[in-house]
């Protein structure tokens, strides 16, 4: 099993970083296996909305979000991180998550997933409820953890100081092993998921 996260911050190993890896040594001990994505900081467009997906996903390929998608489909799990700016996620991660959503996200259906948000101080409860949304529409368990998923964190390297966040952090990892895990096993013991209805689209009220 394995679990791919993607980190929404510019800055590659920065205190975003920190929180996911803490996730992710501790997805280690309990027997699952991890990938950090990293978005970057190369320009990356948005979601236009022009309904021209392919099989690969978006239609612009220019930037890591097919390639991302192409790893969900194999993934199990989820993890999102974002810096917090101005009380919102990094306006890179939701471009990012808004096109890969739009374009396959079926792949992530019945899948755990789970927000992260890393701020010097404000703003992160309300980005971790954005994050949250993607989870919703794409009829994916939300895991939790003892608190909301955030770290604090200012200057570089801050976040590994902040013990409660990363303790949130290890025991996110631990709740989602185990989701992952009685998933497997409702697999093994032959029990279906639910199904879906498609086709029903109200978008307007006469």
């Amino acid at each position: 099993m394995k679990v791919l996260m993607l980190n929404g911050s510019a800055r590659p190993t920065g205190n975003t970083y920190i929180a996911l890896k803490e996730i992710g040594e501790q997805l280690k001990k309990e027997g699952i296996d991890y990938e950090i994505v990293n978005v970057g900081n190369k320009p990356l467009r948005d979601c236009m909305g022009c309904g021209r997906c392919t099989d690969k996903g978006c239609v612009f390929e220019d930037d890591g979000v097919n390639e991302f998608l192409a790893k969900a489909r194999a993934a199990d799990g989820f993890v999102f991180g974002s810096p917090v700016y101005y009380a919102h996620p990094s306006g890179r991660i939701l471009s990012f998550l808004d096109r890969v959503f739009y374009s396959g996200g079926r792949a992530f259906a019945f899948k755990p997933g789970a927000a992260v948000a890393v701020a010097r101080r404000g703003g992160t409860s309300a980005s971790f409820d954005v994050m949250n949304k993607y989870f919703g529409i794409a009829q994916m368990p939300v895991v939790g953890s003892t608190y909301w998923n955030l770290v604090h964190g200012a200057r570089a390297g801050e976040a590994a100081e902040d013990a409660e966040g990363l303790q949130t952090m290890r025991n996110l990892a631990r709740n989602m092993a185990y989701y992952l895990k009685c998933q497997e096993a409702g697999r093994q013991a032959g029990v279906p998921l639910p199904a879906t209805e498609r086709g029903d689209y109200t978008n307007f009220i006469r």
